[in-house]
């Protein structure tokens, strides 16, 4: 079981930037973030694996930026530019095994980002 704790949401206006970072109880392969927007499904935003490869989500990338200190079993979420369809609850999320890849093994219990037009 891996138990992961996420913070840093808030509110922000369009056009600014927020920081993410998670804590994972143990060591995993790759850690990464998801987000569910209201009235929609859970969606994959990026995952970075144990030796730095990352995957993005088309919607976020060139905006958002993944990264890891594996000595602390950390992961963070660099957001810029966001727009107010980034508005969701941003759920770290972590898988055991390789391949990286857009789906997760265990989900931390969220943070909500709000961004205002």
């Amino acid at each position: 079981q891996v138990q992961l704790v996420e913070s840093g949401g808030g509110l922000v206006q369009a056009g600014g930037s927020l920081r993410l970072s998670c804590v994972a109880s143990v060591r995993t392969y790759a850690m990464g973030w998801g987000r569910q927007a209201p009235g929609r499904g859970r969606e994959f935003v990026a995952s970075i694996s144990w030796g730095q490869s990352t995957l993005y989500a088309d919607s976020v990338k060139d905006r958002f930026t993944i990264s890891r200190d594996n000595a602390d079993n950390t992961v963070y979420l660099q957001m810029n530019n966001l727009k107010p369809e980034d508005t969701a609850v941003y759920y770290c999320a972590s898988r055991t095994s390789r391949p990286l890849a857009m789906a997760f093994h265990y989900w931390g219990q969220g943070t909500k980002v709000t961004v205002s037009s």
